[in-house]
């Protein structure tokens, strides 16, 4: 039986021009800096070991705050049962968000959900990275686990409003995301033991949400 376990992190991810009202400052976006028409999301690619094909769910929330990313086999693990290479693994997802006319967006807020299984002395890791396409990378935000623990974990990366990047007004150009999931044995006995950390659900209940800005152009 998991018990809830919140961890929570801040990460800035560039610098770019500040806006009014973000979930970033603690506050709720205002109606006015919400594109009323619908916000529509195209999968362009997606890659890696923790998200193989038809593995992976991408929604925009009704009121265009928002979208969701769902994975059913996302999972790193370490130990018994496991293969060598399952002690990390990773998405890339490449997204064309359709931005309705007179606005542009960047990412404010993400929220990160999954279960973590670690054994005393073992240690796991998730992190992600944000940019548009033919931007330079940004850095990894990274969040650390440390075992013992049987839980649901969550990590959340925030931008303060002033360091939000923004694709440029009148540009169609790709967002991507890049996650990594990583496990280590640690101390604990990978002979005896499994540990294991999860970004992914079966049944669609556990999604990572990926919070939007808008700025109007």
């Amino acid at each position: 039986m998991y018990k809830k376990l919140a961890v929570l992190s801040a990460a800035i991810f560039a610098s770019a021009t500040p806006i009014s009202g973000s979930l970033a400052s603690g506050a709720p976006i205002p109606d006015w800096a919400v594109p009323p028409d619908k916000v529509v999301i195209d999968v362009v690619t997606v890659n890696g070991s923790g998200c193989p094909q038809g593995t992976a769910a991408v929604e925009v929330l009704p009121d265009n705050t928002a979208f969701t990313v769902t994975s059913s086999r996302y999972t790193a693990r370490v130990g018994v049962g496991a293969r060598p290479h399952d002690f990390r693994k990773n998405c890339q997802l490449n997204l064309k968000v359709h931005v309705p006319q007179g606005f542009t967006y960047g990412i404010a807020q993400a929220d990160y959900r999954g279960f973590a299984h670690l054994e005393q002395g073992a240690t796991a890791l998730e992190a992600a990275r944000y940019y548009f396409q033919g931007d330079s990378s940004t850095d990894f935000a990274d969040h650390n686990f440390k075992g013992p623990l049987n839980d649901v974990w969550q990590a959340t990366d925030k931008t303060e409003v002033g360091e939000i990047v923004y694709l440029p007004c009148g540009e169609n150009r790709n967002f991507n995301i890049n996650t990594q999931l990583r496990v280590y044995a640690g101390t604990s006995d990978p002979k005896e033991t499994t540990s294991s950390i999860a970004m992914d659900s079966p049944d669609g209940s556990v999604n990572t949400t990926y919070h939007f800005a808008w700025k109007k152009c």
